[in-house]
């Protein structure tokens, strides 16, 4: 099928380093008539290429090639400012709003939270070299660092938990599902509407085994790869 040919061609310059990371593809337009097809069929390519995480595509500026994906170890309790300058990235982190308001569905859901519980609401924006790759929302149990919001939530939040209220993480469990980016979220990521993303949940416990917070983060698909190692026992004969 045409389809199949057009991105095979489109990855071959990319695997040649023909296509740069970032780089800005021509417009759909152009493209179609390089490839002598139409634009429908040529869009088929470029959805396919996008799912394999190969293009992402910003609202109303088109698309782009991706660059390397952040390494995300689950083993890892470290922050995403840690984790990211480690591999190379430069890291930003943007404050959307910070309340404290009365938990909502998903936060009594994921905490645990009797009727008319509040949380600290924190909603951010994380960029990597410049590039905005995820959104995330994080829920903090008040009880335990009630002047959270008072501090710079540019920062890592994680520090701010050991360095201003003694907190240590002791465990984090996660959830990680597909879904696609909606609404305000598509839109502080620039993407368009209905774009796949990584949704991860993270639970947060402090040493005391108290929940401290969780926090779920809306990925672009293509800006991370997950990575776990499991130690497994081995049967001797």
């Amino acid at each position: 099928m045409q389809y199949i040919k057009i991105k095979q061609a489109i990855m071959e310059q990319i695997d040649a380093g023909m296509l740069s990371p970032r780089q800005k593809l021509p417009a759909e337009r152009k493209l179609a008539e390089s490839f002598k097809t139409t634009r429908v069929t040529l869009r088929e390519a470029l959805s396919l290429l996008e799912a394999e995480g190969r293009i992402y595509r910003e609202d109303r500026r088109g698309w782009f090639i991706s660059p390397m994906p952040l390494c995300y170890d689950l083993e890892e309790t470290v922050d995403f400012t840690t984790m990211a300058k480690a591999q190379g990235f430069i890291p930003e982190t943007q404050l959307v709003s910070a309340q404290t308001l009365l938990a909502n569905k998903q936060a009594s859901r994921l905490l645990g939270l009797s009727p008319f519980s509040e949380v600290h609401n924190i909603e951010r924006v994380r960029y990597l070299d410049a590039r905005p790759v995820m959104y995330v929302t994080s829920y903090v149990c008040p009880e335990l660092c009630s002047g959270l919001l008072d501090y710079d939530l540019s920062q890592s939040l994680t520090q701010l938990y050991r360095q201003q209220f003694g907190l240590n993480l002791k465990t984090v469990r996660y959830r990680i599902s597909i879904q696609t980016l909606q609404g305000e979220i598509a839109q502080s990521l620039r993407a368009t509407p209905g774009a796949p993303a990584m949704v991860i949940e993270r639970i947060s416990h402090a040493t005391s085994g108290a929940v401290l917070g969780c926090d779920v983060e809306y990925w672009r698909h293509d800006a991370l790869t997950i990575e776990s190692k499991s130690a497994q026992k081995i049967d001797r004969p």
